[in-house]
């Protein structure tokens, strides 16, 4: 049996991984952004353990969830699964960062910087991964007209590169990304052609598989895949992890 925390999940993929993930024994904290969508969570999933509040828009709702968390204990695997996807309009959090950025990014870095260090980590991809563009001169859309979908395309790529970084940084660990696949979800809107169940079970399986005893992976339905060549560019990563330090004021530690 394995403790697992799953972020942005009071619905969705997450929701799915945690109940597929207590249907097989485990004990599982949800995370959910306000108290209203924790009471919700806890009552799509009575069984949780428990469900932890942080809005991860901003940097102090990032380091309160990390203290929460903290608090929880120790964790076996932790699925970094929270993510958005913005609309026409360009947004902004409190601390300057659109909140596609700021989810998909900086608060799996941070929560990766800031608590106990698990067994196993996934990062929740996407195959628009391939579509992101590594550089960093201005991942804000500050300068750029806005783009939504390239700006969750970025993200992803990020999140990939991440994860290959922390695989090479933490050999100790279990560190893969996942591409989920195009579901129904909230995000991918209901002509999504994907089942959830399906988009699910590849989390599951990283986090408490005899057998996924891998690491720096990238895999789609369990099957190890190609990433796009930028996400496995180690000075790419290098400049990823340097960019976010010094937007966080955080490092990694060793």
């Amino acid at each position: 049996m394995a403790r697992i925390f799953i972020t942005g999940s009071s619905g969705g993929l997450g929701l799915e991984a945690g109940g597929q993930l207590v249907a097989g024994g485990h004990d599982v904290v949800l995370h959910a952004r306000n108290a209203e969508r924790a009471d919700a969570a806890r009552g799509a999933l009575a069984a949780c353990q428990d469900v932890a509040i942080g809005d991860v828009s901003t940097l102090s709702g990032m380091h309160a969830l990390a203290d929460r968390i903290g608090a929880l204990g120790d964790f076996d695997a932790v699925i970094h699964n929270v993510g958005v996807f913005e609309g026409r309009t360009r947004g902004e959090t409190e601390d300057g960062f659109t909140p596609t950025f700021a989810v998909n990014v900086i608060a799996p870095y941070l929560l990766t910087a800031t608590t106990p260090r698990p067994r196993r980590l996934i990062y929740l991809s996407s195959s628009m991964h391939r579509s992101g563009n590594p550089g960093l001169s201005d991942p804000m859309f500050e300068a750029r007209r806005w783009d939504a979908t390239q700006a969750y395309c970025d993200s992803k790529l990020y999140d990939t590169m991440l994860a290959f970084a922390l695989a090479q940084r933490w050999p100790d660990r279990r560190i893969n990304a996942v591409d989920p696949g195009w579901m129904p979800t909230n995000m991918g809107g209901k002509s999504a052609s994907g089942d959830i169940p399906t988009g699910a079970a590849t989390q599951v399986w990283l986090a408490t598989a005899d057998d996924a005893d891998i690491t720096g992976g990238y895999f789609l339905e369990k099957r190890e895949e190609r990433p796009a060549p930028s996400a496995t560019d180690p000075d790419a990563q290098a400049r990823l992890l340097a960019y976010l330090e010094e937007l966080t004021g955080v490092s990694l530690p060793d």
